[in-house]
């Protein structure tokens, strides 16, 4: 059982979002620059996590993503199970036919295993995360190259989260 590249990149890119959203809206192409993940994953990882109203989405000059709802209200389990990552440490994904169609004499172990780990994850919210980032290096995020915006790029990123918003409503 191990957590894939699926779920650890979904995690980081809504850090990365999360850090850098106060701003307006962040463009998938940053998140990519910054944490190295290939684009295109990153756009079908962001189109599972939008259809579970984890980020929502603005187009145009200027466009991006935007998260949905407060860091605190958002957990590591939420991430994860939105990009269909399987949290399963059973062989048989908990139909108990792990053994010759009979349950294996270890699936309450991996079974408990599972609500642990669920019970962890859910137990970690977005917020959290960020908290970690901004204690790193005397308070410097860990991801760099945070672009520059001026007060003009920055009003109008605001103008477009609150119409997210208002829609989101």
């Amino acid at each position: 059982m191990r957590l894939t590249t699926k779920g650890r990149f979904a995690v980081t890119a809504m850090i990365d979002l999360a850090l850098r959203g106060g701003d307006g809206p962040v463009s998938l192409a940053g998140i990519s620059e910054r944490q190295k993940i290939s684009l295109s994953y990153l756009e079908q990882l962001f189109g599972k996590l939008r259809r579970h109203q984890l980020v929502g989405s603005v187009r145009g000059p200027g466009g991006g993503y935007c998260l949905a709802r407060p860091t605190s209200a958002m957990t590591v389990a939420d991430i994860i199970r939105a990009v269909d990552e399987p949290l399963d440490a059973t062989q048989c994904g908990g139909r108990e036919n792990c053994h010759d169609e009979e349950r294996c004499m270890t699936h309450d172990l991996w079974a408990t295993l599972n609500v642990k780990m669920f019970d962890y994850l859910s137990s970690v919210t977005l917020a959290d995360l960020v908290a970690q980032q901004g204690g790193k290096s005397g308070g410097d995020v860990a991801v760099m190259h945070q672009e520059r915006r001026t007060a003009d790029e920055r009003r109008k990123g605001e103008r477009q989260r609150a119409k997210l918003i208002a829609v989101g409503s």
